[in-house]
């Protein structure tokens, strides 16, 4: 078993993607990048942690490639907002990707290459690429968020595509 660890604005919107995934064991909300220990929810979103929202996920390398999962992880993420993602805003949401070995790392940064030849976006690609840190669980509440409260989690995700809509209205992405 690897794991993996993705940031990419509300961890709540960023289990379900890679949860529903065919040799995906585990996908667990938490926190990490930041300057103190085990910090809680209200902690990181004062943005005064240096923590990021992030999910780490636990898979089957032998189902499910590094690769299939950093895909998955561009088609949920606005990779040229370093400032957050979509309505959540701050550095508690930036998009990372988490490496955890040097393979990790190859592969992330030949794919965010990929995407910026692609010319699918007329930003530069912002996502950062960083050494993971430790990955602190978030509190109970927050694990599986999308099931707990389905009504919430369907509110969050309207947001989320309204906010990229009214993006591309704007002219900022292709």
């Amino acid at each position: 078993m690897e794991k993996a660890i993705f940031a990419g604005g509300c961890f709540w919107c960023m289990v379900e993607p890679f949860e529903d995934q065919d040799g995906i064991l585990s996908v667990t909300s938490g926190y990490t990048g930041g300057h103190i220990e085990d910090p809680t929810y209200e902690q990181v979103k004062s943005q005064t942690t240096g923590h990021t929202e992030a999910v780490e996920i636990v898979f089957d390398p032998e189902k499910m490639s590094f690769e299939e999962l950093v895909e998955i992880y561009w088609n949920q993420t606005d990779p040229t907002d370093a400032m957050g993602q979509f309505m959540d805003r701050g550095d508690s949401y930036r998009p990372v990707i988490f490496y955890l070995n040097e393979k990790q790392k190859q592969i992330a940064e030949s794919s965010k290459l990929k995407l910026e030849q692609s010319g699918r976006y007329s930003e530069p690609i912002v996502t950062k690429i960083q050494k993971a840190e430790i990955f602190y669980r978030a509190e109970e509440e927050h694990q599986k968020f999308y099931k707990k409260n389905p009504r919430r989690y369907k509110q969050e995700k309207m947001e989320r595509f309204d906010w990229q809509e009214a993006k591309k209205e704007s002219g900022s992405n292709k």
